[in-house]
């Protein structure tokens, strides 16, 4: 994912810390309102991060960027930790709601008139790993009642496990508008008038590996338990196909 991300569609790749201080978080949204999700540090006050958002995101706060520069596309591989409070049952066992799994993440930092636009190429640029990957997908717009509080528009991915008989959440593709901008002071510098003005911020999984992995378990394993690799994966295991 990272080899597509960065060689096909120009993104930027970065390793971000795992660790993030509570200012940071209120610049992505995770703080306040999900703090009983996030594992915290008492003694640094810092936080385990949920997602790479969280970091990548404030790589550019109280920054002020040149119009030029835009749109700036990041990708990150990290681990995410979440307690999944409130989570109970068979759902909190396996591969499909852990306490920490890796995820690769995509981040845009874009104009205000091409956000939108912006959103569509986000969600694009999601969407092809599961099709060459020969998974079957959906997308799904949220409602306004299912966006969380500090997204304007979001699309979930959710790829399909034929095991399990439902779709399963990959990614969430959102375009927060100003709301994180604003809160981070990131801005951009206008060539028209030059006057600085807030960024909109975009991002989304490129994909979260768990419920990926079960995906491609359940589509790919042969009746001898072996599973059968996609053309994209097998020059990484140096084979077309796995033995469980």
């Amino acid at each position: 994912m990272l080899d597509y991300h960065t060689e096909q569609q120009d993104y930027t790749e970065l390793f971000p810390p795992f660790l993030a201080g509570k200012s940071a978080t209120q610049t992505t949204g995770q703080l306040p309102k999900f703090e009983e999700d996030m594992y915290k540090i008492p003694t640094d006050d810092l936080y385990c991060i949920s997602t790479a958002e969280i970091p990548v995101t404030n790589i550019h706060a109280h920054e002020i960027l040149e119009e030029s520069d835009l749109p700036r596309k990041y990708t990150a591989y990290s681990a995410c930790f979440r307690r999944e409070a409130g989570s109970y049952g068979k759902e909190t066992r396996g591969l499909l709601r852990v306490h920490q799994f890796n995820k690769v993440e995509m981040v845009k930092f874009v104009t205000p008139e091409t956000s939108y636009e912006e959103l569509e190429l986000l969600t694009a640029d999601a969407e092809i790993i599961l099709q060459l990957l020969g998974l079957h997908y959906r997308v799904v717009e949220l409602s306004t009642g299912d966006l969380s509080f500090s997204a304007a528009k979001c699309y979930d991915i959710e790829v399909w496990a034929p095991a399990m008989e439902k779709y399963l959440e990959v990614s969430s593709c959102s375009n927060f508008e100003d709301f994180q901008a604003r809160r981070g002071n990131i801005r951009y510098r206008r060539r028209s008038d030059n006057s600085v003005q807030l960024v909109h911020t975009l991002n989304g999984s490129g994909v979260a590996t768990p419920r990926l992995m079960i995906a491609l378990l359940e589509t790919f394993q042969n009746e001898d338990g072996t599973v059968s690799l996609p053309e994209p994966l097998q020059p990484y295991f140096k084979g077309s196909s796995l033995s469980l």
